[in-house]
C-alpha cells in the first residue's frame, strides 16, 4: 500500500521534508497517485505539508507514535475484523475455510497496530 510506504518513507527521514516528486520517484509511484494519498494523510494529522520553495511533507509527530493501522485506516477508514478477506462474502455466516480468514484478519490488526513507522526500514540511500 502506497500511505504505509510513503509514511515509513517519511518516518525513516524523520525531520525532513520530502517532496512529492521525491518521494514517487522513490517509490516508484504516480505523483498524482502519491498527491491524493498525501492529502489525505494530511487530513488525518499523520503527515504535515510545508509550504513555500523548500516545501514539501513531513510527519506531523514522530514516527514512534504513528502505528501502521492509524495510517491503514486514513486511507481505508476502519480495519473491520470480521470484514471477509476475499471480498465476497457468500457464504451466509459459515465460512467454507473456517477460522482461517477471522484469524488472519486478527494476525493482521494486531501486526499493524503494533508496528510503528519508524520501525520500518527504509532507506532512500544508494
Amino acid at each position: 500500500m502506497l500511505a504505509i510506504h510513503t509514511a515509513a518513507l517519511l518516518g525513516a527521514r524523520e525531520g525532513e521534508v520530502l517532496t512529492n516528486g521525491e518521494m514517487a520517484s522513490f517509490l516508484g509511484a504516480s505523483g498524482a497517485h502519491l498527491s491524493k494519498v498525501l492529502q489525505r494523510l494530511t487530513r488525518s494529522g499523520i503527515v504535515r505539508s510545508v509550504r513555500g520553495p523548500l516545501g514539501g511533507f513531513t510527519l506531523a509527530r514522530p514516527g514512534g507514535d504513528v502505528a501502521l493501522l492509524d495510517v491503514f485506516e486514513a486511507i481505508d477508514g476502519p480495519f473491520d475484523q470480521s470484514e471477509c478477506l476475499l471480498g465476497t462474502p457468500v457464504c451466509d455466516g459459515e465460512c467454507v475455510l473456517g477460522d482461517v480468514l477471522s484469524e488472519v484478519n486478527r494476525i493482521v490488526r494486531e501486526r499493524l497496530s503494533g508496528t510503528r513507522v519508524c520501525d520500518i526500514g527504509i532507506s532512500m540511500e544508494g
